[in-house]
């Protein structure tokens, strides 16, 4: 029981790291400030033009920020048009990039994110099978001894009583 305890824990706690995907490792770097769900819309609201001052922003801060609205988007399954363009936007001052480019940039970055949440998910899924199959296995074999357990003590008990 302690055994299929720990090894459903551990399923568990697999599944839940690979559902939120990005998410968990985002938020580390994003919540510099206060760590609240409402720090993207404050980022929202105080967005500058990338365009008008590229210079003014810091590299971290822009950083956060993208990371702020990649972890919202997939986590809502898709970045919202104003945030691709915002995120374009940033990218094609910071880097030097036609803004076409960027576009692309932000499109191909964020199909690997969805493409690589997609294969953590199935894994964690496979896995969470495996184990499944591993513990119901552990569960029969448990059975088989036990019942073989119960023969061999009543064939003692009956040896010893005649």
């Amino acid at each position: 029981m302690i055994g299929a305890g720990f090894l459903a824990a551990a399923a568990s706690n697999i599944a839940g790291g690979a559902s939120p995907g990005l998410a968990p490792a985002a938020n580390v770097s994003v919540t510099a400030g206060s760590g609240s769900p409402l720090d993207y819309y404050v980022d929202a609201l105080l967005r500058p033009n990338p365009a008008a001052s590229p210079n003014a922003t810091d590299p971290g801060a822009a950083r956060r920020e993208i990371a702020g609205i990649l972890t919202k988007g997939i986590a809502d399954g898709d970045v919202a048009g104003p945030d691709r363009t915002y995120m374009a936007q940033v990218i094609a001052a910071r880097t030097g990039l036609s803004q076409a480019d960027a576009d692309k940039r932000v499109s191909n970055v964020i199909d690997q994110a969805k493409t690589d949440l997609d294969t953590a998910r199935k894994a964690a899924a496979k896995l969470s099978l495996w184990l499944t199959a591993a513990l119901l296995f552990g569960a029969f074999a448990a059975s088989l001894a036990a019942t073989q357990g119960g023969k061999v003590r009543d064939f003692n008990a009956s040896l010893t009583d005649g």
